[in-house]
């Protein structure tokens, strides 16, 4: 009598084709994950930007009139940033009547600038306009901003109606 083997297993070829095509499938796959992460943080860090540009202005919006020119960027109580009218740093133009100051936190540089009326004191300006520039590095390196702005009336202000 003989013996009759059934041998319905794969062979070895079988196998290797099936991870080869198993090995493809999972590279694209983690492809497809690392460029979703960084559309992901792409997106938090222009979030990330938004929320600055809109924190300095809302802190400008609600500080006294006498020290729209300070920052206390760090809550302490005491001023850490004066912003100034030199045409040095951030700000572009000695005495043109726009006062500038910057910071950079987590990958992002914020420019805030006071423009009020030219050739006259900040505390003798009616209104003023109030803007902030935040920047950060795209996905491909370019820069990209995010622009916000108000204006704001000086309260105690008495001139020319």
């Amino acid at each position: 009598m003989t013996a009759h083997l059934n041998n319905d297993g794969f062979s070895l070829i079988e196998v290797m084709v099936a991870m080869m095509i198993s090995g493809i499938a999972l590279m694209g796959t983690l492809g497809a994950v690392e460029i979703t992460s960084r559309y992901a943080q792409q997106g938090g860090l222009s979030n990330k930007a938004l929320e600055l540009a809109q924190a300095r202005l809302e802190v400008k919006r609600s500080v006294r009139w006498h020290s729209l020119l300070e920052d206390d960027l760090d809550h302490d109580g005491t001023p850490d940033t004066f912003m100034l009218d030199d045409g040095q740093g951030a700000d572009a133009t000695a005495g043109d009547g726009i006062y500038t100051a910057m910071c950079e936190r987590d990958g992002v540089t914020v420019v805030w600038t006071i423009e009020g009326e030219p050739q006259r004191p900040l505390h003798a300006t009616g209104i003023v306009a109030i803007r902030a520039v935040a920047s950060y590095s795209g996905l491909r390196g370019q820069r990209r901003e995010v622009h916000v702005a108000t204006i704001r009336a000086n309260p105690s202000y008495i001139g020319q109606r």
